[in-house]
């Protein structure tokens, strides 16, 4: 059993900390244990009790009407008031409950369930990316188990498996404009890397793939004995604390005639700016930068 505290409550649910303050004084929503320096403390089931609340919440019931149910009849209202419009969160909230609870049949129906009303990409984009950047947000404070993480990203690591080896093979890939893929020391998350070897391979570009939690030293290696045009690297949590400008300078140094392209929620703290550098905030973006590019070589 995790315990959370109330930030961390705050960031997968979106209700903020003093709403739920409130919420607890004024209708009893979750009634938190304490620590002995009296912090709020709460559990695996009362998280999952406020995403259900959140959801509803946030798609226009009132907090007073929410307040009076019991949690087996908030469990399938919040399952009964999925709108078309609003069908992500709730995906997402049912991603996280099945990661809690390490429920690999939940998990695999949320998610196929999703594949097949919106497509693999839209699945990625909407739903398993921020999905996994909200849990990678517990990495940072240490109140997820780490297990949890890599149950999600297994499961869904095996639909990349199959959504790759499913691109048409006939595709010409053109190995001038290749592209290098990980992430760098200290940053364990894989799912944006194989997002991008997709699209890549979808739009006719060479990839080579390193993975995660990769040592400058061995790029270094590998890029003395061939030349790469595009290194790609993707950070959600800097783990490590080093300084991201002075690691992007560090890449641009060493290899000044390749595009060093960074993305992910990182590049927001960047302020380095270099003629080889390409900073991209998420992975639409790293879609349209592909597609930019796949679309103008057609014309050449």
């Amino acid at each position: 059993m995790n315990e959370f505290t109330i930030k961390d409550i705050e960031n997968l649910s979106g209700i903020k900390a003093h709403t739920l303050r409130i919420w607890e004084q004024r209708y009893q929503i979750l009634v938190p244990k304490r620590k002995d320096s009296n912090h709020r403390i709460y559990n695996n089931e009362d998280l999952k009790h406020i995403l259900r609340v959140a959801y509803l919440y946030h798609n226009g019931y009132k907090i007073s009407k929410i307040a009076q149910l019991k949690r087996d009849e908030l469990k399938k209202l919040t399952i009964d008031a999925v709108q078309p419009n609003h069908y992500v969160d709730a995906y997402i909230n049912q991603l996280i409950e099945a990661s809690i609870d390490f429920d690999e049949e939940k998990f695999e129906r949320v998610f196929n369930n999703a594949l097949l009303h919106i497509g693999f990409e839209n699945s990625i984009l909407q739903i398993a990316y921020p999905f996994l950047e909200r849990i990678g947000l517990l990495w940072v404070t240490d109140h997820v188990i780490p297990a949890q993480e890599h149950f999600a990203s297994s499961i869904i690591k095996r639909k990349f498996s199959v959504a790759i080896d499913g691109l048409d093979h006939t595709i010409r890939q053109k190995r001038d404009e290749n592209f290098l893929l990980f992430t760098p020391e200290g940053e364990w998350h894989e799912i944006p890397l194989l997002f991008s070897q997709y699209l890549l391979k979808k739009n006719g570009f060479h990839s080579i793939y390193f993975g995660s939690n990769v040592p400058l030293e061995d790029l270094k290696y590998f890029i003395g004995r061939r030349h790469i045009a595009h290194i790609c690297f993707h950070m959600i949590t800097n783990l490590t604390k080093e300084p991201i400008d002075d690691y992007i300078q560090q890449l641009c140094d060493a290899f000044p005639y390749s595009n060093i392209v960074m993305t992910g929620p990182q590049v927001n703290q960047v302020i380095t700016k270099r003629n080889n550098l390409t900073l991209i905030n998420d992975l639409s973006g790293f879609k349209r930068f592909m597609e930019k590019r796949s679309s103008a070589r057609h014309w050449v």
